[in-house]
């Protein structure tokens, strides 16, 4: 795993919640981690690792990650043992 990936790991594990997280970053760490990312229907992505899927929305206008969905990403990875 790159420095970068663990620095987004990092950010996504720090309290409190950071918004803020681009999620480019985030799908990137997912494919580092051994994941795939897949495009849903409108701006729905679908993150699986580990044989588990966790659904997003890719934020718009902007690219930053909200609060909400940086702390749903951090109890998936607490379910999947995934930790920095």
């Amino acid at each position: 795993m790159k420095a970068k990936h663990r620095r987004t790991l990092e950010a996504i594990f720090s309290t409190p919640t950071r918004g803020g997280i681009v999620f480019s970053d985030i799908e990137g760490l997912i494919r580092a981690l051994g994941g795939e990312v897949r495009e849903g229907e409108g701006s729905r992505v679908v993150f699986e690792l580990k044989r588990s899927r966790k659904y997003l929305h890719r934020p718009h206008p902007g690219k930053e990650s909200k609060k909400y969905q940086i702390e749903e990403l951090r109890e998936w990875f607490d379910k999947l043992e995934v930790r920095p």
